[in-house]
């Protein structure tokens, strides 16, 4: 095959479980539940450090996170002088045209980490507006472009209807459809492909902001779902492990019940980004068969981590739970490449992406990649060798989640006070029984705390010590090393 044209549509903090594709009672995602009917669909997705900056990292670096670095949330960090290895670099060097369009999160903002251009919207970017950028138009281009639209003004800003990017306040979007965010970034894509390098194949990072709060997508797709009948969240019986950190009622909150409106509005602009994005992703694939390449390209359509969305009174991200942790991720190669309409139940992540594009686009992979290729899946082919299970983590409110899961059993650890968790995610998906304690499952629960123990041992938090999980220990950057080996300083 020759080299196809790579298209990766990235979402942000949409659930693994939300496509009508994989059975969600109330979500609708027509165009992805065809994409899936036309390629792979990946059930047991994982975001092994579901937060954005370390999600995307491992993303574009094909790395775990004990490779990478990154174990928790943190701006500021140079991209290319810690991560000099790439997804957009390696596809460069085999001869693609590179393009990123909409939410990169890297630091500097414009770093390219390797594509040949950039088009920005990295959602409201408090580490920018908070060190005081002088100009926005230093570190986004769809505000530049939305202050320059008829009717607008210089101070007009897309936070105008006064909700927060990280907030279960939700509204309808105060502008026209055509000037949302996710609009933006379909627009940009489908008017790049008219100035694209006919003479060469492309990668094109299609990045969405959205669904991520601030929760806001237009009228239609807000009034699609704030109309249907409200549903508690399920709650499990281990929600007091996390109880020192409740903020009930908190428009921000982790931890926290909101009440039964909050929550139902929220889930309303939540899914209703979920239909705009739909909608959007199809009208790119339509503009992509228009022009003659849809037969020629790979998509990938994934996320980089979840939202809790009120699962066990949280919000947000950050958790190995299964909210937060698990991802869609659906492959479509062009047809003949291997059968079609296809779900794969191993247990799959992020890191995964970077050799999977490089093998279908003929390029090697580099020896610093530690995700493996999902070729062989795509093919109809399971590796005698593929990974039984996955290691997960976060720090979250001052410790860390820890877990461990091959999609059908979980084992969590809070190395705060040392709580285990233990789900049978087969009988149980919503994690509503933590099983830890179940004398009936003692064995199985000592062998998945045992490969949490292999997993952590040698850290320098200390997370082990004589064969043991120690719990209270100081929760340490792995990312700090790899800045002294590549002489950072800053």
């Amino acid at each position: 095959m020759a080299q196809p044209n790579i298209v990766l549509v990235c979402v942000d903090q949409w659930r693994g479980d939300a496509l009508s594709a994989a059975g969600h009672p109330v979500v609708r995602t027509p165009y992805l539940d065809q994409l899936a009917g036309e390629g792979t669909r990946f059930s047991r997705g994982y975001s092994a450090t579901p937060t954005c900056v370390p999600a995307r990292v491992a993303l574009m670096t094909g790395q775990s996170q004990e490779a990478h670095g990154r174990v928790g949330y943190t701006d500021g960090i140079p991209f290319d002088r810690t991560h000099p290895v790439s997804l957009p670099r390696e596809l460069g060097r085999a001869g693609y045209q590179t393009q990123a369009i909409g939410k990169m999160h890297v630091w500097p903002e414009r770093s390219r980490i390797g594509f040949d251009e950039i088009l920005l919207h990295d959602g409201y970017l408090h580490f920018a507006r908070r060190r005081n950028v002088r100009d926005l138009r230093e570190v986004d281009d769809y505000l530049p472009w939305l202050r320059r639209q008829p009717g607008a003004t210089a101070d007009e800003d897309y936070t105008d209807n006064g909700l927060n990017c990280n907030s279960v306040v939700a509204r309808p979007w105060d502008k026209p459809e055509s000037l949302h965010p996710t609009t933006w970034v379909a627009t940009e894509a489908v008017n790049w492909l008219y100035r694209r390098d006919p003479t060469r194949p492309f990668f094109l990072y299609l990045s969405f902001h959205r669904p991520h709060s601030p929760l806001d997508p237009p009228q239609w797709a807000f009034d699609q779902y704030v109309g249907g009948p409200p549903a508690d969240p399920p709650v499990g019986d281990w929600t007091g492990d996390w109880a020192a950190f409740r903020r009930d009622g908190a428009h921000d909150a982790l931890v926290g019940r909101q009440s039964d409106d909050v929550h139902h509005r929220a889930k309303a602009g939540y899914y209703g980004h979920m239909s705009h994005i739909d909608q959007q992703v199809n009208r790119f694939l339509e503009a992509l068969a228009e022009q003659g390449l849809r037969d020629d390209t790979v998509v990938v359509f994934v996320s980089d981590h979840g939202d809790m969305m009120g699962d066990h009174d949280m919000y947000r991200k950050g958790y190995g739970y299964e909210g937060s942790a698990h991802v869609p991720l659906i492959v479509s190669a062009p047809e003949g490449f291997g059968p079609r309409g296809t779900v794969v139940d191993d247990v799959v992540e992020l890191r995964d992406l970077m050799p999977t594009l490089l093998d279908l686009a003929g390029a090697p992979v580099p020896d610093s990649v530690d995700g493996r290729s999902l070729v062989p899946f795509l093919r109809g082919e399971t590796p005698a060798d593929w990974r039984a299970s996955l290691h997960g983590e976060h720090t979250i409110l001052g410790q860390s989640c820890q877990w461990v899961t091959d999609g059908r059993r979980k084992f969590v650890w809070l190395s705060g006070e040392g709580q285990e968790q233990f789900f049978d995610l087969v009988e149980d998906p919503q994690e509503l029984h933590n099983l830890a304690r179940d004398t009936a499952r003692a064995e199985e629960v000592g062998q998945w705390r045992q490969l949490l123990v292999e997993a952590l041992a040698g850290r320098e938090e200390g997370y082990v010590q004589d064969g043991r999980l120690v719990p209270g220990r100081p929760t340490v950057s792995l990312l700090a090393h790899a800045r002294e080996a590549a002489g950072i300083d800053d």
